[in-house]
């Protein structure tokens, strides 16, 4: 783990984000990353590389558009969505857990209106091409994401591979589904509750919040950890993409150690 510290202004800086490139975990029914160098060194004095991707591969920004029809694209977010103040909130849970708003109210410190919110489960630990990762994980609960969306959060970030619970998206017994045909069973057996009772609506606290116009980042990583029930001012760089429903994004945070410095309304 690491801080960078910027020589002029004294903010330090933490990395929000996992590395990306060949070999990072996909998610099940999508396809890996394939890069290979275009242009090399060794031949031409010059690197460049070619990438074929699915944009929901590693730490990434969701736009309204990847499940709201007529939803903002990635080139209609507002510029305000990507930076501002907010929180980490350190939610630890374990496998098949959710994230309530009796969670969220709890934590500490409270999350201001208006705030970029990013959930800490722990769930960044275990990130890998696992069944565990990507089966197991935690998810929002639709009272979470409702209860994100009265706070009005410009952004909310959640260091799981997606918002929802697996058994919520197509992992589970949903359309386009099961892309884990296992997990259904070994959620049952695991927890004693009926997928089909506890998480019977599609994606639902993700298009709670993208419904709500509030883009939404999945998997964060880096050096998180470091930053766990701390205030800090964050920036987040998605591409302009016009049509694009999400990508790759790299995301930071920024604070100030003495507390004499932070980003003001400008009124």
């Amino acid at each position: 783990m690491s801080i960078v510290t910027d020589p002029y202004t004294g903010l330090q800086m933490v990395e929000l984000s996992h590395e990306w490139g060949h070999g990072v975990p996909s998610y099940p029914g999508q396809d890996d990353v394939k890069m290979f160098r275009a242009v090399k060194h060794s031949q031409h004095g010059v690197l460049a590389w070619k990438i074929n991707t699915v944009m929901h591969t590693g730490t990434h920004l969701n736009a309204p558009l990847h499940l709201i029809q007529r939803g903002a694209d990635l080139a209609a977010i507002p510029e305000d969505r990507f930076f501002g103040n907010g929180v980490v909130l350190s939610i630890p849970k374990k496998g098949y857990e959710v994230v309530t708003a009796k969670d969220l109210e709890a934590a500490k410190p409270g999350v201001v209106q208006g705030d970029i919110v990013v959930i800490v489960t722990g769930w960044h630990h275990k990130y890998s091409d696992s069944l565990e990762y990507f089966g197991e994980s935690p998810g929002l609960s639709k009272d979470a994401a409702e209860w994100l969306v009265k706070k009005d959060c410009k952004l909310v970030a959640m260091d799981t591979q997606q918002i929802d619970h697996p058994l919520a998206t197509s992992l589970g017994p949903h359309r386009g589904g099961p892309g884990m045909r296992r997990l259904a069973g070994e959620y049952q057996k695991a927890t004693g509750l009926d997928p089909k009772k506890e998480h019977g609506e599609w994606n639902v606290a993700h298009k709670t919040l993208l419904g709500a116009g509030i883009p939404t980042i999945e998997q964060v990583g880096g050096d998180v950890d470091l930053l766990l029930g701390k205030r800090a001012t964050f920036a987040a760089t998605p591409w302009k993409f016009q049509y694009g429903d999400a990508c790759p994004v790299r995301f930071i945070a920024m604070f100030d150690p003495s507390g004499n410095l932070k980003i003001d309304s400008g009124k």
